[in-house]
Protein backbone atom coordinates (compact mmCIF):
# COMPACT_ATOMS: atom_id res chain seq x y z
CA UNK A 1 0.00 0.00 0.00
CA UNK A 2 1.35 3.48 -0.58
CA UNK A 3 2.05 6.05 1.65
CA UNK A 4 -0.45 8.96 2.66
CA UNK A 5 -0.67 11.63 5.28
CA UNK A 6 -3.15 11.57 7.82
CA UNK A 7 -5.06 15.24 8.90
CA UNK A 8 -6.97 16.27 12.14
CA UNK A 9 -9.04 18.92 11.46
CA UNK A 10 -9.61 20.41 15.00
CA UNK A 11 -12.33 23.40 15.63
CA UNK A 12 -11.19 26.36 18.11
CA UNK A 13 -12.77 26.11 21.39
CA UNK A 14 -15.52 27.95 22.47
CA UNK A 15 -15.18 31.95 22.17
CA UNK A 16 -17.16 34.70 23.81
CA UNK A 17 -18.44 35.23 20.47
CA UNK A 18 -19.80 31.42 20.20
CA UNK A 19 -21.01 31.60 23.99
CA UNK A 20 -23.64 34.78 22.96
CA UNK A 21 -23.99 32.80 19.27
CA UNK A 22 -22.79 36.00 17.11
CA UNK A 23 -21.17 36.03 13.89
CA UNK A 24 -17.93 34.96 14.20
CA UNK A 25 -15.67 34.92 10.92
CA UNK A 26 -12.38 37.22 11.11
CA UNK A 27 -13.60 39.09 13.55
CA UNK A 28 -11.75 37.41 17.08
CA UNK A 29 -12.45 36.50 20.35
CA UNK A 30 -10.99 34.99 23.51
CA UNK A 31 -11.62 31.08 24.61
CA UNK A 32 -14.12 31.37 27.19
CA UNK A 33 -13.52 29.26 30.46
CA UNK A 34 -15.82 26.78 29.01
CA UNK A 35 -13.77 26.74 25.51
CA UNK A 36 -10.26 26.00 27.41
CA UNK A 37 -11.50 23.41 29.89
CA UNK A 38 -13.15 21.45 26.62
CA UNK A 39 -9.79 21.68 24.53
CA UNK A 40 -7.75 20.40 27.72
CA UNK A 41 -9.94 17.72 27.79
CA UNK A 42 -9.96 17.03 24.36
CA UNK A 43 -6.03 17.25 24.23
CA UNK A 44 -5.11 15.09 27.02
CA UNK A 45 -7.52 12.44 24.96
CA UNK A 46 -5.00 12.70 21.70
CA UNK A 47 -2.24 12.60 24.46
CA UNK A 48 -0.63 9.88 22.90
CA UNK A 49 -1.15 11.19 18.98
CA UNK A 50 2.03 11.91 17.42
CA UNK A 51 1.48 14.47 15.65
CA UNK A 52 4.58 15.55 13.21
CA UNK A 53 3.54 18.81 12.55
CA UNK A 54 1.03 21.67 13.61
CA UNK A 55 -0.58 24.32 11.53
CA UNK A 56 -3.71 26.88 12.85
CA UNK A 57 -5.37 29.61 11.23
CA UNK A 58 -3.52 33.23 11.96
CA UNK A 59 -6.72 33.71 14.24
CA UNK A 60 -5.47 33.74 18.10
CA UNK A 61 -8.86 31.15 18.89
CA UNK A 62 -6.70 28.86 16.80
CA UNK A 63 -3.22 29.36 17.90
CA UNK A 64 -4.49 29.45 21.77
CA UNK A 65 -6.56 26.43 20.95
CA UNK A 66 -3.69 24.45 19.62
CA UNK A 67 -0.76 25.95 22.52
CA UNK A 68 -3.70 24.30 24.75
CA UNK A 69 -3.55 20.88 22.88
CA UNK A 70 0.44 20.40 22.85
CA UNK A 71 0.49 20.83 26.61
CA UNK A 72 -1.53 18.01 26.93
CA UNK A 73 0.40 15.87 24.05
CA UNK A 74 2.91 13.12 25.07
CA UNK A 75 5.03 14.03 22.28
CA UNK A 76 4.79 17.79 21.36
CA UNK A 77 8.84 18.88 22.11
CA UNK A 78 9.72 20.62 18.92
CA UNK A 79 6.72 20.95 17.79
CA UNK A 80 6.08 24.68 16.47
CA UNK A 81 2.64 26.21 15.36
CA UNK A 82 2.54 27.59 12.00
CA UNK A 83 -0.28 29.95 11.31
CA UNK A 84 -1.72 30.10 8.01
CA UNK A 85 -4.15 32.97 6.73
CA UNK A 86 -5.58 30.54 4.59
CA UNK A 87 -7.16 28.49 6.60
CA UNK A 88 -9.06 31.76 8.46
CA UNK A 89 -12.93 31.82 9.06
CA UNK A 90 -15.38 32.62 6.31
CA UNK A 91 -15.21 36.12 6.25
CA UNK A 92 -18.76 37.60 7.14
CA UNK A 93 -17.94 41.41 6.36
CA UNK A 94 -21.10 43.57 7.32
CA UNK A 95 -22.23 40.65 9.36
CA UNK A 96 -19.54 40.03 12.02
CA UNK A 97 -20.75 40.58 15.34
CA UNK A 98 -24.41 39.91 14.66
CA UNK A 99 -26.72 37.87 16.09
CA UNK A 100 -26.00 34.68 14.24
CA UNK A 101 -29.35 32.83 14.35
CA UNK A 102 -31.42 36.44 12.46
CA UNK A 103 -28.83 36.12 10.03
CA UNK A 104 -28.63 32.59 8.84
CA UNK A 105 -32.28 32.61 9.08
CA UNK A 106 -32.52 35.45 6.36
CA UNK A 107 -29.66 34.32 4.31
CA UNK A 108 -31.15 31.02 3.98
CA UNK A 109 -35.29 31.92 3.62
CA UNK A 110 -33.97 34.19 0.64
CA UNK A 111 -31.65 31.07 -1.16
CA UNK A 112 -34.71 28.80 -0.48
CA UNK A 113 -37.00 31.47 -1.63
CA UNK A 114 -34.70 32.06 -4.86
CA UNK A 115 -33.43 28.89 -5.67
CA UNK A 116 -35.60 26.27 -3.53
CA UNK A 117 -32.86 24.50 -2.72
CA UNK A 118 -32.38 20.94 -0.34
CA UNK A 119 -30.53 21.77 2.97
CA UNK A 120 -27.07 20.25 2.80
CA UNK A 121 -26.35 19.63 -0.94
CA UNK A 122 -23.97 21.56 -2.53
CA UNK A 123 -25.64 23.77 -4.54
CA UNK A 124 -27.50 24.89 -1.78
CA UNK A 125 -23.88 25.62 0.27
CA UNK A 126 -22.62 27.64 -2.16
CA UNK A 127 -25.43 29.68 -2.59
CA UNK A 128 -25.82 30.47 0.77
CA UNK A 129 -22.33 31.64 1.05
CA UNK A 130 -22.72 33.66 -2.71
CA UNK A 131 -26.32 35.17 -1.05
CA UNK A 132 -24.10 36.49 2.36
CA UNK A 133 -21.95 37.89 -0.46
CA UNK A 134 -24.71 39.89 -2.14
CA UNK A 135 -26.51 41.07 1.18
CA UNK A 136 -23.22 42.50 2.50
CA UNK A 137 -23.36 46.33 1.98
CA UNK A 138 -19.95 46.73 2.49
CA UNK A 139 -18.61 43.93 -0.23
CA UNK A 140 -16.56 42.11 2.00
CA UNK A 141 -18.16 39.15 2.44
CA UNK A 142 -16.65 36.28 0.72
CA UNK A 143 -18.63 34.42 -1.68
CA UNK A 144 -17.97 30.46 -2.05
CA UNK A 145 -15.17 30.60 -4.94
CA UNK A 146 -13.36 33.49 -3.08
CA UNK A 147 -13.34 30.79 0.18
CA UNK A 148 -13.09 28.33 -1.53
CA UNK A 149 -9.62 29.35 -3.90
CA UNK A 150 -8.30 30.25 -0.42
CA UNK A 151 -8.56 27.71 1.76
CA UNK A 152 -7.73 24.81 -0.71
CA UNK A 153 -4.35 27.06 -1.78
CA UNK A 154 -3.35 26.19 2.03
CA UNK A 155 -4.63 22.56 1.64
CA UNK A 156 -2.25 22.57 -1.62
CA UNK A 157 0.59 23.74 0.43
CA UNK A 158 0.03 21.25 3.33
CA UNK A 159 -0.23 17.89 0.75
CA UNK A 160 2.71 19.39 -1.34
CA UNK A 161 4.50 19.02 2.07
CA UNK A 162 3.06 16.10 3.25
CA UNK A 163 1.73 13.75 1.24
CA UNK A 164 3.04 10.14 1.20
CA UNK A 165 4.91 11.13 4.00
CA UNK A 166 2.59 8.67 6.80
CA UNK A 167 2.61 11.64 8.73
CA UNK A 168 0.00 12.64 10.97
CA UNK A 169 -0.67 16.27 10.88
CA UNK A 170 -3.03 18.64 13.27
CA UNK A 171 -4.67 21.39 11.32
CA UNK A 172 -6.73 23.99 14.38
CA UNK A 173 -9.04 26.05 12.11
CA UNK A 174 -12.85 26.71 12.42
CA UNK A 175 -16.36 24.88 11.98
CA UNK A 176 -17.35 26.49 8.68
CA UNK A 177 -13.49 26.21 7.00
CA UNK A 178 -13.72 22.32 8.40
CA UNK A 179 -17.25 21.73 7.26
CA UNK A 180 -16.35 23.13 3.46
CA UNK A 181 -13.26 21.63 3.21
CA UNK A 182 -14.74 17.88 3.86
CA UNK A 183 -17.57 18.86 1.52
CA UNK A 184 -14.90 19.54 -0.70
CA UNK A 185 -12.71 17.10 -0.68
CA UNK A 186 -14.69 14.03 0.11
CA UNK A 187 -16.64 12.23 -1.94
CA UNK A 188 -20.45 11.89 -1.74
CA UNK A 189 -19.98 14.18 1.61
CA UNK A 190 -22.83 16.35 2.00
CA UNK A 191 -22.32 18.79 5.30
CA UNK A 192 -25.83 18.82 5.82
CA UNK A 193 -26.65 21.31 9.36
CA UNK A 194 -24.72 19.78 11.87
CA UNK A 195 -22.84 21.74 13.75
CA UNK A 196 -19.12 20.68 14.33
CA UNK A 197 -18.45 20.81 18.39
CA UNK A 198 -15.66 23.23 20.07
CA UNK A 199 -12.45 21.51 20.30
CA UNK A 200 -14.07 18.52 17.65
CA UNK A 201 -11.78 16.65 15.86
CA UNK A 202 -12.91 15.62 12.15
CA UNK A 203 -9.98 13.26 10.77
CA UNK A 204 -9.16 12.47 7.19
CA UNK A 205 -6.65 10.45 5.24
CA UNK A 206 -5.31 11.41 2.01
CA UNK A 207 -3.92 7.81 -0.62
CA UNK A 208 -3.47 7.72 -3.84
CA UNK A 209 -5.18 11.22 -5.04
CA UNK A 210 -8.24 10.04 -2.82
CA UNK A 211 -9.57 11.74 0.28
CA UNK A 212 -11.52 9.55 2.89
CA UNK A 213 -13.15 10.61 6.37
CA UNK A 214 -12.28 8.42 8.96
CA UNK A 215 -14.48 10.49 11.70
CA UNK A 216 -16.31 14.04 11.83
CA UNK A 217 -17.29 15.81 14.86
CA UNK A 218 -15.61 13.79 16.89
CA UNK A 219 -15.41 14.47 20.72
CA UNK A 220 -15.75 11.13 22.58
CA UNK A 221 -12.22 11.21 22.83
CA UNK A 222 -12.63 14.28 25.80
CA UNK A 223 -10.97 13.31 29.27
CA UNK A 224 -11.17 14.14 32.42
Amino acid sequence: MSNGVTFYFMRHGETYLNFFERMQGWANAPLTDRGILDTQRSGRGLANIKFDAVYTSDLMRTIDTANIILAENAHADGLEIIPMQEFREVHFGYFEGLEAPVVWQDIIESVNVEQGLPNGTTEQVEATMNMLKRKDPSGLAENYLEFWNRVESGLLKLLHKHAGTNETVLVVCHGLTIRNLLHGLVADFEVGQEHLHNASVSIVQYREGQFRLLALNQTDHFAD
